[in-house]
């Protein structure tokens, strides 16, 4: 316990320039996010843009899935 207080300590003394202003890191994350958001929304219905070349093969094995 005594060397856990130590490093809260030291880390509290410790002064670290940010090389943003605080506000910056929060902005970056909603950019980041949203590009990923972005990224996920353009795969949506894919699957249904190319059932023209499932059709074949799905009738010949019957459409009965459980």
């Amino acid at each position: 316990m005594a060397l856990l207080s130590t490093i809260v300590l030291a880390a509290a003394e410790a002064k670290i320039e940010l090389f943003f202003p605080a506000w910056v890191f929060p902005l970056i994350a909603v950019a980041v996010f949203a590009a990923l958001a972005f990224v996920v929304y353009s795969y949506r219905d894919v699957a249904n843009r190319h059932s023209h070349k499932v059709d074949g093969s799905a009738s010949a094995h019957g459409t009965d899935h459980h």
